[in-house]
């Protein structure tokens, strides 16, 4: 494991007017009216700041590790077919749910190829059409190591706002921040056929610091 500069604060920014309204709304309840009708604001104020911390991780070092871009269950790991590149691949899903951190963070060090925006709906996260019928934002990502995957934000049935903060032609190094979604969401991973799991389903992941999968080595030796 190593770590690296966290180059942003604690509370994600995406959260400071949320967090400013629910304190001062809280206030304005407190000082008019007094604790007994404030303090269901306060745990309100409280619960925003939860879903809008963004704490820094130890970053695993493996250049063919694939690392979880969110915290949250994981939902799905199957043969799939990439609907963005249209190729075979290996689907991870990971589903945030309002307790989860939801700052999204590059599970690779590598290029940004191309990125994609769909519109949809607002089903479940948690549910298996959520991949195809949700509004959702692609990137796909060409690794150091030679491998190329889709790394998928899905908006859920309370997120309404799917932020990305990357371009194609961008770098990106592992853990580093390029996203969030706010309030309930979903992020899919398509690697490369080949690619091995290292969660099962329903085990709880951290972005960052929990390997999702390893790519296959042949590639990794080929492009040295």
């Amino acid at each position: 494991m190593t770590s690296s500069p966290y180059p942003h604060p604690l509370i994600a920014r995406e959260g400071w007017p949320f967090i400013a309204g629910a304190i001062l709304l809280a206030l304005l309840v407190h000082a008019t009216a007094g604790l007994c009708w404030a303090w269901p604001l306060w745990l309100l104020a409280l619960f925003v700041l939860q879903f809008f911390r963004d704490p820094p991780r130890p970053i695993p070092a493996d250049p063919l590790a694939v690392l979880s871009p969110a915290d949250g269950r994981v939902v799905a790991i199957e043969p799939a077919r990439d609907p963005w590149r249209d190729c075979d691949a290996l689907k991870i899903s990971v589903f945030m749910n309002v307790f989860n951190v939801h700052s999204n963070r590059s599970p690779v060090d590598g290029t940004v190829l191309a990125r994609w925006y769909h519109p949809g709906k607002f089903l479940n996260a948690a549910l298996d059409k959520a991949s195809s019928e949700n509004e959702r934002n692609a990137l796909h990502l060409r690794s150091d190591t030679g491998h190329e995957l889709t790394c998928v934000q899905v908006a859920g049935l309370v997120a309404r706002r799917i932020l990305c903060y990357v371009e194609p032609g961008d770098r990106l190094t592992r853990g580093q921040r390029y996203g969030f979604i706010r309030f309930g969401s979903r992020v899919d991973l398509y690697l490369p056929p080949g690619s091995r799991p290292r969660v099962v389903f329903g085990e709880k992941v951290k972005a960052t610091s929990t390997i999702l999968a390893e790519f296959p080595a042949a590639e990794h030796e080929a492009s040295r």
